[in-house]
């Protein structure tokens, strides 16, 4: 269903958003998993892209839809998590910046685990690969598949 409005809402943003924020609280009302939640809710989000100002409206409502349903999923984390990092000053050209904003999604998403990849992202030089990293932390679901951006 994703694919299919993401296809016949190109030409419009605002439509694209209702289908995407109808879905994401589809896959709260269908009674699913929190992983099911996020691992469906991923693919929506890559195939749904929304530009920012409409991304920041849509993710206010999925947080307070998360908020009166008492289902706060690591999705909305993730998104404030990197925001956060981005309102701090954190410049992603810059490879420090870069690198503070994969460690907080990293530690949001593996936990512990995430963190203990950290020193041989460090030793990348490449922005570009440092970007497809962070880029890579949203839609790979293990460490071995982010490792294979990487390596």
């Amino acid at each position: 269903m994703a694919h299919i409005k993401a296809k016949k809402t190109r030409q419009d943003n605002e439509v694209r958003k209702y289908w995407k924020l109808y879905l994401t609280k589809r896959l709260y009302e269908r009674g699913y998993q929190k992983e099911d939640i996020i691992k469906l809710f991923r693919f929506i989000d890559w195939v749904m892209k929304l530009p920012k100002e409409l991304e920041n409206s849509f993710w206010d409502q999925v947080t307070e839809y998360e908020e009166d349903k008492k289902m706060p999923y690591i999705t909305s984390v993730e998104q404030r998590g990197i925001e956060k990092g981005k309102r701090e000053g954190k410049v992603e050209g810059k490879k420090e910046g870069i690198l503070e904003l994969i460690e907080v999604t990293l530690e949001i998403k593996f936990g512990a685990e995430g963190l203990e990849i950290l020193p041989e992202i460090s030793q990348i030089k490449d922005v570009d690969v440092l970007r497809a990293v962070l880029n890579g932390i949203k839609i790979k679901n293990t460490l071995e598949e982010l490792r294979k951006i990487y390596l």
